[in-house]
Order: C-alpha cells, then structure tokens, then sequence
C-alpha cells in the first residue's frame, strides 16, 4: 500500500477529523484515524463510538488497503511541514514510512479491521439543507443548550422537521432559543434531537461551505453528506420538553431599543452586580431604560440610562446579566425587541432587522426575582 499526498490538504482534512477524538478513549483503536486507499481515493475515518466522521481525499495511488494511523503523532508531525507531497508506505514490520524531502519518518499502525465500523442507517428520512443555513441554524441555537446529565435531551438541540419548514430549538430551562426557517421544508414531518458534539463540528465546517448537506435520519440517528464528508452520530434519545408551552403569548410591554448600546451597557453594569446571581435591574419608565446592578456585600453599585422606545406600563425586571450578553451577542440585528408581561414571567428577545426571508429567531430569558 503506497500513495502520495500533498501536505497541507492531508493536515487540512485531519484536523477536521481530529475534533471528533476524545482526549482520553476507553479502546485504544479510537486514538487513530482510519487510513481506507482505493485507487487515488483515500477514505479517512475517525470515530469515538457516539460520532463518526469520514472524509475522502484525491491522492496519487494505484493500490488497496486500509490501515489505522496514531492522530497525534501523524498530525503533529504534519504541523511542522510546509506545502509539499508526502509519500506514504506500508512496510513489512508493522510501520507506515512517511518520506518527505527533509528525510523519513515511520509510525506504528495498527490493523484497519479493528477500527469500529459507522453505523448503516436502514430506510431513512431524507432533507436537503443548503450548508449555510445550517450553520447559521446551529450557532444561533447551540450556545443555549444546556449541560446537565441528569436532564441529557437539554443538552442537544432539537430539530423539528415539517413541510411548511424547519425549526430548532435549544433550551437549558434558564434561556430558551428558536430559529425557525420557512424558505426551506421537508418532504416529511420530523423530530430528533441532535448531540452538541457532532453540531459543532458541523457548524465549523459548514460556516464556510456553499454546497447542499444530505440530512438522513431514522429512530436513533442521524448522517449528514456534504462535498466529500459524512458524519454519522447517535442521537440523544428521549422526548424533548414542549417549549412552546413557555413562551408567554400576551406581551403588552415591548421596549425597542439600540443592541450595541444594549448590549455594551449590560456589560459594563454587570462588572459591578453580585458574582453569584450576576443579576442586572432593567427599569422602563416612558422612553428612557435605566439599567442597574448592585454587589451590597461589597458596596459596589453602577448605573447607566438610555434612551429607548418603548410601549406599556412602567416596570422593573431582573435578569441574569450573562444570559442577556450571550443573547444580544448572538443576534445581528441593529435594534431588537424586549417584549415583557409581568416581572416574574420570562421576556422575549427579537431581532427587529437583520433578517433573511423566511428567517425568524425568537430568544426567552427568565427573570430572576428582585430583592427591593
């Protein structure tokens, strides 16, 4: 088994499949990337039993084999050259000989029927997203998602399949966000929920893709296909919670306002409220919003004002300054809208420009209780 490989693609490609290896496996087998030669295709896998990913790579060749490589020491031995062919080849003892024009380098590999197969979906559902709106989809909801064992469907974000469109959800019981396409459907009405690991791999790849991706999906999982990448994960079993149910639907207060200035206040108000409760005072009163935090063990307290548009009663509302910098922070709209009932129910962040065509993004945050 032999071919030849120009360096900097085989390092590109590797590192993309080096994100899907934990730092410690419990089978050996996992720390390496799956070497699959046919002709001048080179099929790389790696895989930590949850997710697999593979890509295929134009190489110069014209033999068969398939062994398995050590990631780290192949990539970082490929780190350290620049641009030129690398020719690989399996030798008798047990090594791969890597020669490049400094001088050779042989690795141990081990046999490629060890490595764990990628599980075949049998008659799965089947949608076709364009990559970009799959990315954006997946960074306007994964920082929501939460992080607790004991409740593992938070932990992923769901995907709602329907022929009048798509929506994914992703909530941590704290804050809650929807994006919701209608400018692209499915043939079918769907529902899973997807793992954070294998979404933000996807959205790093995709975020500079223009090509279609394949979603196919069954019971439990699911396989996405674009350009020469498959990545194929189990998904998180267990029905997700209806969010629908906590979105408050009578909002009579809305406050409109600037997001940067919104935003840069929130920030620099949270440096002076209490490290525990992070908790920001919004006070609306006519058109002008005073925002206020208070540390009282420590005697630090700030307070700015801004000038806002705003429709209701006048208020006073709580909410944990982290939540809200992460929201604004991940909407790229120039103005939002901060729709509010009552003080003890959950507000309601929209992005009032910005927008796509059938785009639609609806971020919840609940309050936190203030102690007058």
């Amino acid at each position: 088994m032999k071919f030849i490989v120009s360096s900097s693609y085989l390092l590109k490609q590797l590192q993309i499949l080096g994100g899907v290896i934990n730092n410690s496996n419990t089978l050996p087998i996992l720390d390496n990337f799956l070497f699959e030669l046919h002709q001048d295709k080179l099929k790389v896998s790696a895989s930590d039993l949850e997710t697999t990913m593979s890509a295929e790579l134009d190489v110069e060749s014209d033999s068969e084999g398939s062994i398995a490589v050590p990631a780290k020491l192949l990539l970082d031995t490929l780190k350290t050259f620049p641009e030129q062919p690398l020719t690989f080849v399996v030798e008798d003892n047990h090594t791969i000989e890597l020669s490049s024009s400094y001088g050779k380098y042989a690795l141990a590999y081990a046999n490629g029927e060890e490595f764990p197969n990628a599980v075949e979906l049998d008659e799965p559902s089947k949608t076709v997203v364009p990559a970009d709106i799959l990315a954006t989809a997946v960074s306007k909801t994964i920082f929501a998602s939460g992080n607790d064992d004991l409740r593992p469907v938070m932990s992923g974000v769901f995907f709602q399949f329907s022929t009048e469109g798509l929506t994914f959800v992703a909530t941590d019981a704290h804050k809650l966000v929807k994006y919701s396409r209608e400018d692209v459907s499915a043939e079918e009405t769907a529902e899973f929920i997807m793992p954070k690991k294998p979404l933000n791999l996807l959205k790093g790849i995709l975020a500079n893709s223009d090509s279609d991706v394949l979603i196919e999906y069954n019971e439990s999982n699911a396989k996405f296909t674009f350009d020469d990448t498959q990545l194929v994960c189990r998904l998180i079993d267990g029905k997700y919670p209806n969010y629908e149910a906590v979105i408050p639907k009578e909002n009579p207060n809305v406050l409109t306002i600037d997001r940067t200035q919104f935003l840069n206040s929130v920030k620099r108000v949270s440096i002076f409220s209490n490290k525990t409760t992070h908790q920001v005072k919004l006070k609306i009163a006519g058109a002008e919003l005073n925002i206020s935090a208070e540390d009282v063990d420590y005697s630090n307290k700030a307070e700015e004002r801004l000038t806002c548009d705003y429709q209701g009663d006048d208020m006073q509302i709580g909410f944990n300054s982290r939540f809200l910098t992460e929201m604004l922070n991940n909407l790229n709209a120039n103005d939002v809208q901060l729709e509010m009932s009552l003080p003890n129910r959950a507000g309601i962040l929209t992005p009032k420009d910005g927008l796509d065509d059938g785009e639609k993004v609806t971020m919840l945050v609940m309050p936190v209780m203030l102690n007058n």
